[in-house]
């Protein structure tokens, strides 16, 4: 009796052993617990090391663009000083130069443009953020957006020239004007269809956004669609609105082609929405590489640098007005 329980026993033992040998040492469970925390926190290094790289490289980029736009164009900076932009003429085989013109011309079909948009970016914003979120409907609009946002320009400006100027023509030949057809008006209106896309997606997205509680509480109170529209979904949501706005507003500002072709490529202060004119990115795209003198070029670089600071300080005058105009922002 005494030998079976003595047997036992030692069967038992080499088992515990055996189970105690699958189980890690407190002292290496500890290390492993050391290196996984040194892993996590040297990641952690890294990822953060990483994202602070690539803002820095947005700011060497934007900072190496200014930086080239300001030692280019210090010929032109030193010939003409501040007289730059209130010059009126352009000659560059009389070295004369002048840059208003172009800031006009800029500012009129970039605003124009932005103006013709709104009421249709608006009605495309509230149509997908409200009325038609879903099915098959809302698809087909939402593609169509994204068609038009990645039409090339050079394409608009063909449809311009065919389908716009046209109209145009026969629109100032009704009303007395000369009729150029090309012009202020007509790359105006190409813009506008350019642009629409930028703040009708963005506004979309905003509007989706608002609390759902905010309209079930308008609905309990009486109100009908279009007053939570108006009076609850668009205020709440005006801030990113703006946004839209400012982004193709930027987008406008900065349109090359399609508005080389319509505009009428005039170096004059327009005398009205329907004569030919000039913009600052349609002239560069005109003439830099035909630009033989250091002088002409200097001075197409300083429209560079003007259009630079125009685009920058509309973006800031966007955030300010968004940042004033967000809820629970300082009014």
């Amino acid at each position: 009796m005494a030998e079976f329980h003595s047997l036992n026993s030692a069967d038992a033992r080499p088992a515990e052993n055996k189970g105690g040998a699958e189980q890690a040492p407190p002292s290496f469970k500890a290390a492993r617990g050391r290196v996984g925390r040194t892993r996590g926190r040297i990641g952690e290094i890294l990822f953060k090391i990483l994202l602070t790289g690539g803002g820095f490289v947005v700011l060497v980029i934007v900072a190496g663009i200014l930086l080239s736009l300001i030692v280019n164009s210090v010929p032109s900076l030193a010939a003409f000083g501040p007289a730059f932009l209130a010059g009126t003429t352009w000659n560059p085989s009389g070295g004369e130069f002048g840059a208003l013109p172009f800031i006009v011309g800029t500012i009129l079909t970039a605003f124009l443009a932005l103006f013709f948009s709104l009421p249709f970016s608006l009605s495309l914003s509230v149509l997908l953020g409200e009325y038609f979120r879903k099915g098959p409907f809302a698809a087909l609009i939402r593609t169509m957006m994204e068609l038009l946002a990645g039409i090339p320009s050079v394409i608009y400006g063909l449809a311009g020239t065919f389908f716009i100027v046209p109209l145009i023509q026969a629109l100032e030949m009704g009303i007395g004007f000369v009729p150029y057809g090309v012009g202020i008006i007509s790359a105006s209106i190409v813009l506008a269809v350019m642009i629409i896309p930028y703040s009708a997606s963005l506004g979309k997205e905003v509007l989706e956004l608002v609390p759902e509680e905010l309209k079930e509480g308008a609905y309990s109170l009486g109100a009908t669609r279009t007053e939570v529209v108006t009076r609850i979904m668009v205020p709440y949501s005006f801030s990113g609105i703006i946004a839209g706005i400012t982004l193709a507003l930027g987008r406008a500002l900065g349109e090359t082609i399609a508005v080389t072709m319509l505009i009428g490529n005039m170096n004059a202060i327009p005398e009205n929405l329907f004569a030919p004119g000039q913009t600052i990115a349609s002239l560069i795209a005109n003439e830099f590489n035909e630009a033989g003198a250091d002088l002409h070029r200097a001075s197409l670089l300083e429209l560079g640098l003007i259009l630079f600071v125009i685009t920058a300080l509309i973006t800031i005058l966007g955030k300010y007005v968004i940042r004033k105009m967000s809820v629970g922002g300082s009014s």
